[in-house]
């Protein structure tokens, strides 16, 4: 009696091969430099990560100041808003690549330092302030700088993947993974984080490095002023990318707005206690990754203009769930529906702008948007906390929702265009 041949050899079927991770991963359409510029990504996200929570208890282990301790959170915000244009004209002028490499390789000079000065003994809180803020600033021309080259390694038909698998790496790394390992290293010894940081940074310095030289060609001026000028001029003068970039300065107020009060909400409004914030990061980023294995599924079959519409109608609804209840049993699933979304729109909104964009002109667009971004969620928490001042840790939530039901009803027609948006169609 023969054996059958388990491997399909001989009996006239050929199984299909098993792909290997990394052509899953970072299809090889993709390119070699991609799959270096995802490396390179995904290696800094989980230390920036690591640094999200190891920063703030570094400065708290150093003082007891609340102003000092707020001026840790106020020293990541304000770096993008001080400097993002400028981010943006340095991204568009010179080798983008380069720029990256000296920015990561800046950070890595200060982490190192703040090692030193940490294992001697000789840190104090305005130390520990002052390496943050050198830290926070460097991010902002490495992120600016970084989301410019993904469209210049890869077609345009491929940026909704690329930028899909790029976001995975934020998701899972920078917000899943990063922020406990950040505690457990800190609590561990005060050093290993940073140290951590200090080594994930410079492996990422490395492997951008391995990307191809792109063409890029820098505009003519070398007046800083009239760059950043038309930058904002063209955003402005782009019916579709304006509304974009309008769609997330207002979405950013309301999201701020109920943020801000995020942590006095797990605690008074859903009694989670101390662990609350901690839980609902988790289950968002854990629905951020359910996003993840979906968004092919759900590009493939719906447009993008759909996609945009749905996500902020579950944005506009979330804020609604939230205001009205009060059982941690119902927030829990909308916060992981909302990190679902967040990850879906955040992936498609990047995408939209870098089609529509010029290659030349990504990086000062891409800066108006950080400060569209960022502009967004300062003005909503300072909204956010006097509404919770005045009427209770809900208000926000129900100011979120409203403002949220009124820009989306307004907007509504004009998403679909938005996502078909062609660099052509500027004025």
């Amino acid at each position: 009696m023969n054996t059958p041949d388990r491997s399909g050899v001989g009996t006239g079927k050929r199984r299909r091969p098993v792909p290997a991770i990394g052509e899953v991963v970072a299809p090889a359409r993709l390119g070699g430099s991609f799959r270096w510029l995802l490396a390179s990504s995904w290696t800094t996200n989980l230390g920036d990560g690591v640094a999200a929570a190891a920063g703030p208890l570094l400065v708290a282990s150093l003082t007891d100041s609340p102003v000092l301790i707020a001026a840790a959170a106020l020293l990541r915000w304000a770096p993008p808003l001080v400097f993002g244009l400028y981010a943006g004209v340095l991204s568009d002028r010179y080798d983008r690549r380069r720029i990256v490499v000296l920015a990561d390789g800046s950070r890595a000079v200060v982490l190192a330092v703040l090692v030193v000065a940490l294992a001697t003994g000789r840190l104090d809180s305005t130390g520990a302030l002052l390496a943050l803020g050198l830290l926070a600033t460097a991010e902002v021309f490495a992120d600016n700088t970084t989301a410019t080259l993904t469209p210049m390694v890869v077609s345009a038909d491929d940026l909704v993947l690329a930028n899909a698998r790029l976001q995975v790496g934020f998701v899972t790394l920078n917000q899943l993974a990063g922020p406990p390992l950040g505690a457990a290293l800190f609590v561990a010894g005060q050093v290993w984080p940073f140290v951590t940081q200090a080594v994930l940074v410079a492996a990422g310095v490395l492997l951008i490095r391995r990307i191809r030289p792109v063409a890029h060609v820098a505009p003519p001026t070398s007046n800083v002023r009239r760059e950043i000028s038309e930058g904002i001029a063209w955003t402005v003068r782009h019916a579709a990318v304006r509304t974009l970039a309008l769609t997330i300065l207002i979405f950013n107020v309301t999201f701020g707005a109920a943020w801000s009060v995020l942590v006095l909400y797990a605690q008074d409004r859903l009694g989670l206690g101390a662990i609350g914030f901690g839980l609902i990061t988790a289950v968002s980023a854990a629905g951020g990754m359910l996003g993840t294995g979906l968004y092919g599924v759900i590009t493939a079959r719906v447009s993008l203009g759909n996609v945009m519409r749905v996500g902020l109608v579950v944005e506009t609804f979330t804020h609604l769930g939230l205001a009205a209840t009060t059982s941690a049993l119902v927030a829990l699933p909308i916060f992981f529906v909302f990190g679902a979304h967040a990850f879906i729109w955040g992936t498609t909104s990047t995408t939209v702008r870098q089609r529509a964009v010029p290659a030349h002109l990504q990086g000062r667009v891409g800066s108006v948007y950080t400060i569209g971004l960022y502009g967004g969620l300062v003005v909503g928490a300072a909204v956010g906390g006097v509404l919770a001042g005045r009427f209770g840790v809900t208000a926000p939530f129900w100011f979120a929702f409203a403002g949220s039901a009124v820009f989306l009803a307004l907007l509504w027609p004009s998403l679909t265009r938005i996502a078909h948006a062609e660099p052509t169609a500027a004025a």
